[in-house]
């Protein structure tokens, strides 16, 4: 019988079916096709459904393991019985023997034949004796060992015997025809109290002998112990090695450095090599396994070409073929990685966890729970933008409840945070999960319910709450959920806030409240009207109002629209709204989609004579403008440009931007007689900018602009108010001031490279430009005559950005061409 899926053994047998799982280096099948070539057994039929070629490609017709062995598929599933009643062409008139692919025995079958025949039964169901027998069924014989009583799978209440069904048969050719064709039937559910209401001769032999139903990973991992003490009378594969002391079982051409410590029984495969200093006790290591120097292995199994690191510990887990645990990783009991998985360096997997086929644990990560269907399991939740998955993988309620709780418990009991979406159906189930968590740490919340960012972000200090979070379908991707985090100001979290909330996420460890203690859910009133106060009071109102401007303004079906129309007729303003609607099935745009989008506003601003036109971005955080001739400004243009209104406004205003903005904005300040501070990359480091007395303005090249005179973050609807305010002041259109913006060209390339490579490359970095002008504040920006070339290594992706700007395209090439041919040099 060998066509199960192996449910309860997944993630092992995803690519393999249960049969053909290693047991001490050979699939368990083949042990079964050794027990019954030992009792004369020859003549074999194996009835396949699961991945039946693995099994086929495998045995083939038998002969090279001294059997013939032919196939049976199953063409649906019919049951135990009703699987061999669809053998029956092939078993004959001939009496036969029913028994499992993946059950680890050593029974005496001859033994039971003998029995079967002394006692003229129809049929025989060998039997054993357990200590718990509930997950088998119970027989009851009497002194003659004919079944008196049998019942499946009973509770400890029905529980009449310690004497339990095997699942190994023996049968008569004619109890074959009890069974119906093509129909689901079982021979302990069906067929075997058929036979005893019939009083038919059905018997029990109690078998003496090692027996085990390799029926989940745990039973997997006791039978391999079980094994190598003695218990299980089965052959081993390889040679014994002469080692006094020691059992040692080795395949050809496989080496034992000196040094190497082996205690217990172990058994190599061939073409294993286990290094220097290396401790080895009660493991198995299939055909092609490396033990790297220092590395321990401990009652572990190791299926083919597996890869231990130097120093790493691997404990009580099973690892499948081609897993690659790299040095000083960490496996603890009980855990089990699938197929061709990396366990990268230093990372720990902790007991009890389940890495599924093709994933990798980056290096130095922490992993607490099973990784199922996410592409790898990263060192940080948290990155570049906040925590960000792919929804329902990656991001999952049970995620997001216990990351609720872990932010919870970051903070003290009692006290309250703002959650806020946008108006999908995943972030409100996900806002959900996050809430419940939260609840759960004794932590109160103000559910905004669905809510621009920004107007969450103005609330946060207006209710005094702790901080916030807020939830929204990514823009750039439709499969993906972003979850943004706020500290007490409405900002981004701190990287050390950040790594606090992951250590409690894998730590496991969060408070949890009590009855009494449980956080309250509360939905807060006039928000809205706070954050209009607010915004009107940060605004030129007077000289917007007088200037009438007219704007066409597309939403982009962004939580923004119900919001801002309001605004916009306190200001006095003629728009035109595009996509002013809320809805969950546009939050995303393709580039394709983001592209046609501005190409229609560049169509529609001329055309109705408009002072200019926005895009929102879906977060209501960014814009996207173009000029009253339907110009599409270039990021750097746009921030240049509000820079540029900032100086005009304020003499000597300071402006922050991040490190990788255009040296040309330094040349604008010059001539207006502002300021020009760089800073980070990150929009943490751009809004604790903002939070600075001296800054009048803060913004980056990708549309995201802070106004410090009214929040310290991005706001879509303020970056357009401003926009007014500065046209309606200045009483000239924008393509005027754009001719004073001076430009240079621009070019840039990204060069993969692999995360353990990144370090090494920064120092070489850092050496080769140690007598360059340069700047450090984010990876490293060399200057040259007028030209400068950033190399910044990517905080998600392995890979480095490389830009460079110069006077001509050409010599900006020439940099950057420069650069990368560095980098791919030092990678080797």
């Amino acid at each position: 019988m060998a066509g199960g899926f192996g449910t309860r053994m997944r993630p092992l047998t995803i690519n393999l079916p249960k049969p053909m799982i290693p047991m001490v280096n050979r699939p368990i099948m083949e042990i079964i096709v050794d027990l019954l070539k030992k009792h004369k057994l020859t003549d074999l039929i194996s009835v396949v459904f699961y991945q039946p070629e693995t099994i086929t490609e495998y045995f083939h017709d038998g002969a090279d393991f001294g059997v013939q062995m032919m196939y049976k598929a199953a063409e649906s599933d019919l049951g135990t019985a009703g699987s061999v009643k669809n053998c029956q062409s092939l078993i004959g008139e001939e009496r036969f023997v029913v028994i499992s692919g993946d059950v680890l025995t050593d029974f005496d079958l001859t033994e039971a034949l003998r029995f079967h025949e002394k006692n003229k039964a129809k049929a025989t169901m060998i039997l054993t004796r357990v200590e718990n027998p509930l997950a088998f069924g119970v027989v009851i014989t009497d002194k003659n060992g004919k079944i008196e009583r049998f019942l499946e799978k009973p509770t400890w209440g029905e529980v009449f015997s310690d004497t339990v069904n095997t699942g190994i048969y023996i049968l008569e050719p004619d109890v074959l025809d009890l069974i119906p064709e093509k129909t689901e039937f079982d021979f302990s559910k069906n067929l075997f109290p058929q036979m005893l209401r019939e009083g038919m001769p059905l018997y029990g032999y109690i078998a003496q002998g090692y027996w085990a139903d390799i029926g989940n990973l745990d039973q997997y991992r006791l039978a391999h112990q079980d094994i190598f003490a003695g218990k299980v009378d089965i052959r081993m594969p390889g040679s014994r090695m002469n080692k006094v002391g020691k059992e040692i079982w080795a395949g050809e051409k496989t080496s034992i450095d000196p040094t190497a410590q082996i205690s217990g029984t172990v058994v190599l495969g061939d073409n294993c090599h286990v290094g220097r200093g290396a401790k080895i006790t009660n493991s198995v290591l299939g055909d092609g396994c490396q033990v790297e120097e220092g590395a321990v292995l401990t009652n572990a199994i190791l299926w083919r070409n597996v890869s231990i690191g130097a120093e790493a510990q691997v404990r009580e887990c099973v690892l499948a073929s081609g897993t690659d645990v790299q040095e000083k990783a960490s496996i603890f009991e009980g855990a089990i990685i699938s197929d061709n998985c990396t366990i990268g360096k230093e990372a720990v997997v902790k007991a009890g966890v389940k890495v599924w086929p093709n994933k990798s644990v980056e290096d130095g990560a922490r992993l607490s729970t099973s990784l199922i269907w996410g592409d790898k399991w990263a060192r940080s939740i948290f990155g570049q933008h906040g925590v960000t998955g792919m929804a329902g993988i990656d991001i999952t309620p049970e995620f997001a409840s216990k990351l609720g709780a872990a932010y919870g418990a970051s903070l003290p009991k009692g006290s309250t945070v703002l959650t806020g979406r946008d108006i999908h159906k995943t972030s409100r189930m996900i806002n959900r999960a996050l809430i419940s968590g939260i609840l759960s740490s004794g932590v109160n919340v103000h559910d905004l319910q669905e809510m621009p960012i920004s107007v969450a972000r103005y609330a946060v200090p207006k209710l005094s709450d702790a901080g916030g979070l807020h939830t929204r379908k990514s823009p750039f991707d439709k499969q993906y959920v972003d979850i943004k985090f706020f500290d007490g100001r409405g900002l981004a979290l701190s990287s050390g806030k950040e790594k606090g909330i992951e250590n409690l996420f894998y730590r496991e460890d969060f408070r949890r409240a009590t009855m009494e203690d449980t956080g309250e859910l509360v939905f807060p009133h006039r928000m809205i009207e706070f954050y209009h106060e607010g915004f009107l009071a940060a605004l030129d109102v007077k000289s917007i109002l007088e200037f009438k401007p007219k704007v066409v303004i597309d939403y982009a079906f962004s939580a923004a629209a119900p919001i801002f129309p309001m605004l916009l007729g306190k200001l006095g303003c003629d728009v035109v709204a595009l996509n002013a609607y809320m809805d969950e099935t546009k939050l995303t745009k393709t580039p394709e989609q983001f592209q046609a989008s501005l190409k229609q506003l560049s169509d529609i601003v001329p055309t109705l004579r408009a002072n200019f036109g926005v895009l929102f971005d879906a977060g209501a955080e960014k814009v996207f403008v173009v000029d009253e001739k339907g110009h599409l400004l270039e990021g750097g243009e746009l921030l240049a440009l509000f820079s540029l209104f900032t100086f005009h406004g304020q003499k000597g205003a300071k402006v922050v931007v991040p490190v990788n903005v255009s040296q040309s904005l330094d040349d604008l300040a010059r001539a207006q007689g502002g300021l020009v501070q760089r800073t980070r990359i990150s929009y943490y480091s751009l809004m604790e900018a903002a939070t600075q007395k001296d800054v009048a303005f803060v913004g980056e090249a990708d549309g995201g602009f802070i106004f410090p005179s009214f929040a310290p973050y991005m706001d879509a609807m303020m970056s357009t108010a401003k926009l007014m305010e500065f046209v309606a002041r200045e009483g000239k259109p924008v393509s005027h001031f754009l001719e004073q913006v001076p430009k240079k060209a621009q070019v840039a390339q990204k060069v993969p490279c692999s995360w353990e490579m990144k370090g090494t490359i920064m120092r070489h970095l850092i050496e080769d430009t140690a007598n360059e002008k340069r700047e450090l504040v984010d990876g490293v920006k060399v200057t040259q005559n007028g030209s400068s070339v950033m190399i910044l290594p990517d905080a998600d992706m392995a890979l480095f950005h490389v830009s460079a700007e110069a006077e001509s395209e050409k010599k900006a090439q020439e940099l950057v061409a420069t650069y990368v041919e560095k980098i791919k040099k030092w990678q080797g």
